[in-house]
């Protein structure tokens, strides 16, 4: 007997033998079209085998088609319906396989008419089924359907886990629908299920990157009383909260806090304080943060750098920016086509395009893809340097490397045409581009209002103004400035101060630029009395300062 087992042993491919040892080292593979051509073909060979296998060896199969996350989808679909045509009966874990193929697809209409057909035969879905339904719908945009269904599995008896509620707290968050999602939150908390920390920190986060940031740290207050510890992804969206309001000394608070609970700081959160502390122009104290970053051995990332050269470009040291540029390479980091854009506009804002220029070459060259906002950056430095033929030269390149402008673009081109007296070649330009089914915003309109006031046709200019009102549009602080400015150039300071009350009334308020023009119009024509009225209005609304700096 031991001799006969030998030879089979030596003389037999145990693959070969046992098929299911092959689906095995498919599932665990990464998959190319070889090994799919593999897995489909093993399972057509284990389905006319005779015995038939057990389903437990088919939903293996069709579990590794949807794990490999290279939308084998339709493939796990068809084998499927093999299955259904030769009689074999699924279980409740190849519908839930099923249902996450429809839901990825996506066909929820599918998707639930395999929770149907579950019911139908009398199977019990399982919390992976209702799970795997409401991810596909939130997924796809439909959390009100989702909470629907919740409401109807609930009504039928099933009870729902804390993924599941994860989810609906997560997809309402995902549109914007933060009031939702805390209503959500106070229902079910410690009736339905306990809630946890993903949970409060999905709320914290929406609330936080609204900036609400004192509701969202009542809600964190709220964990810690409940004693739900917070996490990393707690601290990194309060800590980025108070950082996007400029309340850089909570925002510091909170780390140090984070650091006493035994939290370690990831690279996200080092890089949130960089990048906070360099829109508020603290390079310094912005460095400091990334050399104890270091030292705790968490490596910066591109984004990290990528911050910091933001922060010189906001103080005007863009050359100091590109030595950061040149550090990330020497770091071993691959700078992306953010690392440049950062730099290129920076330096278009200062007027050096041809800088600006080289580093677009530069990032060509080291095959960086540039995106809609290189061009732009160029494009907008280009004109208003005045060097127009070549920003339209950069247009067509940009069409050409399948890059598609939008309004910015055009507004680009819009300025420089009002800027250089061509105001009804700007009107043409912007029916051009609506008729290309691009939409003028705000800044398309004021930048003509502009060019048209400085071309003394205010007529003109109040209808397109008027018409934005009729239309709805949001007026912008610009908006009423420049017709305020245009108003006072035609002499009309009555019709001036008019507007400047109106703006109010429409949720405007009026800065040191809007004041100042109207005050030095009335000066200049000898209203003296209606100006120190309005002077006395700016130093009462502490606007005098303001004044100062913009003379």
């Amino acid at each position: 007997m031991s001799s006969c087992c030998a030879r089979f042993r030596s003389s037999t491919n145990p693959i070969s033998l046992f098929p299911f040892l092959r689906i095995r080292l498919y599932s665990h593979s990464s998959f190319n079209s070889n090994n799919l051509d593999n897995v489909v073909s093993s399972f057509n060979h284990i389905l006319h085998m005779n015995p038939t296998p057990s389903i437990i060896e088919f939903n293996k199969i069709l579990g590794s088609l949807v794990k490999s996350n290279n939308n084998h989808y339709p493939t796990a679909i068809s084998l499927f319906h093999q299955l259904e045509f030769h009689g074999i009966t699924p279980s409740i874990v190849t519908f839930n396989i099923l249902i996450n193929c429809y839901c990825h697809l996506p066909e929820m209409d599918f998707a639930f008419s395999l929770f149907g057909k579950i019911l139908k035969v009398g199977f019990q879905p399982d919390i992976i089924t209702f799970n795997t339904l409401i991810k596909g719908l939130c997924v796809n945009g439909k959390v009100k359907e989702a909470l629907h269904f919740h409401d109807h599995v609930i009504s039928l008896g099933f009870h729902l886990d804390q993924v599941s509620y994860g989810t609906l707290i997560n997809g309402l968050c995902k549109m914007g629908k933060t009031t939702e999602a805390l209503q959500v939150l106070r229902k079910i908390d410690g009736k339905l299920v306990n809630t946890d920390v993903v949970m409060y920190s999905t709320i914290i986060d929406c609330l936080c990157k609204d900036k609400l940031v004192t509701e969202a740290y009542v809600l964190y207050s709220e964990m810690i009383t409940k004693r739900i510890s917070p996490n990393v992804v707690t601290f990194n969206s309060l800590i980025y909260g108070f950082c996007i309001v400029g309340r850089l000394k909570e925002a510091f608070g909170l780390f140090h806090e984070m650091l006493l609970t035994n939290i370690l700081p990831d690279v996200y959160t080092f890089s949130i304080l960089v990048d906070g502390l360099c829109k508020e122009g603290k390079i310094k104290e912005a460095k400091n943060v990334i050399a104890v970053m270091m030292k705790e051995g968490v490596i910066p990332n591109v984004v990290t750098y990528g911050s910091l050269m933001d922060g010189y470009c906001l103080v005007n040291e863009v050359n100091k920016a590109k030595h950061v540029l040149s550090l990330i390479s020497r770091m071993g980091l691959t700078p992306n086509a953010n690392s440049y854009n950062i730099i290129i506009n920076g330096f278009c804002k200062i007027k050096m395009v041809d800088q600006a220029l080289n580093l677009f070459n530069e990032m060509c060259c080291r095959g960086i893809a540039p995106d809609k906002v290189t061009y732009n950056s160029l494009i907008d430095g280009l004109c208003k340097s005045g060097r127009i033929s070549h920003a339209w030269e950069l247009l067509d390149q940009m069409h050409d490397r399948g890059q598609h402008a939008n309004v910015i673009t055009y507004n680009s081109f819009l300025h420089a045409l009002c800027k250089n007296h061509q105001v009804d070649k700007a009107i043409a330009f912007v029916k051009k581009i609506k008729d290309q089914g691009i939409q003028p915003n705000i800044n398309t309109y004021n930048i003509l209002i502009d060019g048209l006031c400085k071309e003394e046709r205010l007529e003109n200019a109040q209808v397109i103004f008027q018409d934005l009102l009729i239309k709805g549009y949001k007026l912008t602080l610009w908006t009423y400035t420049i017709m305020i400015n245009g108003l006072c150039l035609e002499g009309l300071f009555d019709e001036a101060m008019t507007l400047l009350e109106k703006m109010e009334d429409n949720g405007c308020i009026p800065d040191a630029v809007t004041y100042a023009t109207i005050i030095r119009a009335l000066f200049k024509n000898d209203e003296n009395d209606k100006a120190e009225k309005l002077l006395r209005e700016m130093i009462a609304r502490g606007l005098l300062g303001m004044l100062a700096m913009s003379d």
